[in-house]
C-alpha cells in the first residue's frame, strides 16, 4: 500500500530524530531499541491523515502523532510485562531483554515524554481540548487492560463486556488518534464525533481481526507464537462465542482442554472444535459489522468524497491484513 509506505518511512524518520539522552543507558536505551522494532505506525498515521483531511499539513500535527504513538508504545511494554510476553514483532520484550523494573520505568518515561510531545507547537486553547481528549483516553486505556485482566478470574464474561474491554483497550487510542488531528484542524464538533465513531468502529473490528490472527495467521508474518491466546486460557471473542454455540460435549472439551498441558495439542484440538464451530466465519461477520459502522461514520463527515480516500485505502487494508 503506497499511500502507508509512505506515511511509515515519515513517521520512522521523525521517531529517529526524537532526542533521547545517553544517560542513564539502561533507562534510555531500552527505549531506543523498543522504538526500532518497527511496525506499521497506523496510529500517529491516523493522526496525519485527520488533519489533512480537514485542510492542514501533515507537520503541523507531527508531535501529537509521535506523542500517540509513544504513548502506544508504553502500553505496549507495560503489557508485555502483565501478560510475561517473551516476543514483541520476532524480538526480545524489554522485560526479557533487560528485567521487569526496567521496562516498568521505560514505559513510565515514555508516558511523560508522550505528554511533551502532546504540547508542542500548538495554541493554549487547542491544547486544552487536547488534553481533554489524550487523559480521558488513557484512562480508558488504562481501564480495558484492568478489565482484560478481570477477565482471567472473572468465570462468566459476556460478549458485550468482551467488545466494552476492547473498545477501551484498543478502540479509543484509534479514536483518539483520529480526533486529535481533526482538533488540531479545528474541525466541527460533529465533523470530530464522526471521525472519532469512525476509529472506535475501526479499533473494534481491529482487534476482533488480531483474535482471530492469533489463531489462524502465519507466526513468520504475526510476530508472535500462533496459540498464545489459547495458552493463556484467555477469554477472547473467539473463545466466547464458542462458550455461546457449542452443545455439553463440546463445553465439556472446551473445558477440559483449559487444563491440557500438551500445548500444541490444546492449541490443534481447539482450533478444530472453533472450525467445526465455524467460530472463525461468526467473528470475521462481526468484525465485518463494525466496519460497516465505521463506513458509515466516515460517510456522515462533510468534506469532498475524494478527500476520504486515504482513510478509506487505510481502512481496507486493516481489514484485510494477515499480520
Amino acid at each position: 500500500m503506497f499511500i502507508l509506505k509512505n506515511y511509515t518511512e515519515y513517521i520512522e524518520k521523525k521517531i529517529l530524530e526524537i532526542d533521547l539522552p545517553e544517560k542513564p543507558n539502561n533507562l534510555y536505551e531500552p527505549i531506543r531499541y523498543f522504538l526500532n522494532l518497527g511496525g506499521k505506525r497506523i496510529r500517529p498515521i491516523l493522526t496525519l491523515l485527520a488533519a489533512e483531511l480537514f485542510g492542514i499539513k501533515k507537520g503541523n500535527v507531527l508531535y501529537q502523532a509521535l506523542a500517540i504513538e509513544i504513548f502506544h508504545n508504553f502500553t505496549l511494554i507495560h503489557d508485555d510485562i502483565m501478560d510475561e510476553a517473551m516476543l514483541r514483532r520476532n524480538k526480545e520484550t524489554i522485560h526479557e531483554k533487560w528485567d521487569k523494573n526496567i521496562g516498568i520505568l521505560t514505559g513510565d518515561v515514555m508516558l511523560i515524554q508522550a505528554y511533551q510531545l502532546l504540547s508542542k507547537n500548538i495554541s493554549p486553547n487547542t491544547l486544552k481540548d487536547v488534553l481533554l481528549l489524550f487523559n480521558k483516553t488513557a484512562i480508558e486505556v488504562c481501564e480495558g487492560q484492568q478489565s482484560d485482566m478481570n477477565f482471567e478470574h472473572q468465570e462468566n464474561v459476556s460478549i458485550a463486556e468482551y467488545i466494552q474491554m476492547i473498545r477501551k483497550k484498543t478502540s479509543v487510542l484509534l479514536g483518539c488518534a483520529l480526533k486529535l488531528g481533526a482538533i488540531m484542524a479545528s474541525a466541527s464538533t460533529e465533523d470530530k464525533d464522526y471521525i472519532y465513531e469512525f476509529g472506535i468502529n475501526i479499533g473494534i473490528a481491529f482487534q476482533i481481526q488480531d483474535d482471530i490472527l492469533d489463531l489462524y495467521g502465519d507466526p513468520e508474518k504475526f510476530g508472535k507464537k500462533i496459540g498464545g491466546d489459547i495458552i493463556a486460557n484467555k477469554k477472547t471473542i473467539l473463545y466466547l462465542t464458542a462458550l455461546n454455540k457449542a452443545d455439553k460435549e463440546e463445553l465439556k472439551i472446551l473445558k477440559n482442554l483449559k487444563n491440557e498441558k500438551n500445548i500444541e495439542l490444546k492449541i490443534k484440538q481447539t482450533r478444530e472444535l472453533f472450525n467445526s464451530l465455524k467460530i472463525k466465519e461468526d467473528c470475521e461477520n462481526r468484525m465485518k459489522s463494525h466496519y460497516e459502522k465505521a463506513k458509515q461514520a466516515l460517510s456522515q463527515i462533510t468534506v469532498l468524497e475524494e478527500n476520504k480516500q486515504a482513510l478509506i485505502d487505510l481502512s481496507k487494508y486493516l481489514m484485510n491484513r494477515d499480520v
